[in-house]
């Protein structure tokens, strides 16, 4: 059995939302008890993470690690069509990931209890975003 929905979503720039409740609909949607949830965005300047969902430090502190592998407007880069944070968003993106998998049971994400699903929006500037999110089971 798989089900399959697209879901849009507006960031505010630059930082992470938390897109576990709108995954977690998916997952009830599609009926499957056991299986693999597949999350995935369609962008090349963003990501997805699982991350704690408590403290909001860490979220902030990983926007620190990143913005130091991947620095908006380093000279070396030859990319820089949409501005000094265009190939930072793209390195980010490529340090990260577009796509995780998660596992469904009992009908429902199978995440930790400190954890949740987050958009990373890696441009400064707000974007419009699409997650495609796969059931199979």
């Amino acid at each position: 059995m798989a089900h399959q929905a697209i879901l849009e979503f507006s960031t505010a720039g630059r930082g992470t939302r938390d897109i576990t409740d709108a995954v977690a609909k998916v997952v009830a949607a599609s009926s499957v008890q056991c299986g693999l949830a597949h999350v995935f965005v369609q962008h090349t300047s963003c990501s997805l993470t699982i991350t704690e969902n408590a403290d909001p430090d860490v979220r902030r502190d990983l926007e620190t690690i990143v913005a130091r592998l991947a620095p908006d407007g380093d000279p070396a880069y030859r990319h820089d069509t949409e501005g000094p944070d265009d190939m930072a968003a793209h390195g980010r993106t490529m340090l990260t990931d577009v796509g995780l998998t998660v596992p469904v049971g009992g009908g429902r994400l199978l995440l930790g209890t400190w954890q949740g699903i987050y958009l990373w929006e890696h441009r400064t500037a707000p974007h419009r975003r699409s997650v495609v999110v796969t059931v199979l089971g």
